[in-house]
């Protein structure tokens, strides 16, 4: 079996490379505030799922609603063992530089 050499040259080289990005993709605000709410919304009430209903650009900001599915207070309160949960609504509002300045409960949602 014969074996060949081969040689790489400097253009073989530069085909190789991968190239780097020199900025990077950011993503655009409306992403952000939801993905914010969401972390927000989860660590804060400790819930496993948060749907965003609402994002929208305000004059001091951003504004989020979500849907939440919490424990029932009624039911706590109650002693009473049940996986019953309530669907509440919360308003989250953002400055323009995506730090939350507010968040409020609106309440129960209905079907």
């Amino acid at each position: 079996m014969a074996r060949t050499k081969r040689t790489v040259s400097e253009n073989d080289m530069e085909t190789q490379k991968t190239p780097v990005s020199k900025t990077a993709v950011k993503k655009p605000a409306i992403v952000e505030v939801r993905e914010k709410t969401d972390e927000f919304l989860k660590h804060v009430l400790n819930v496993e799922s948060v749907k965003i209903i609402k994002t929208s650009k305000t004059e001091e900001g951003w504004l989020a609603i979500a849907e939440v599915y919490e424990d029932s207070a009624f039911i706590k309160e109650l002693g009473l063992k049940t996986k019953v949960k309530d669907k509440n609504l919360y308003e989250i509002q953002f400055d323009s530089n995506f730090e939350i300045i507010s968040y409020e409960q609106h309440g129960q949602s209905s079907d």
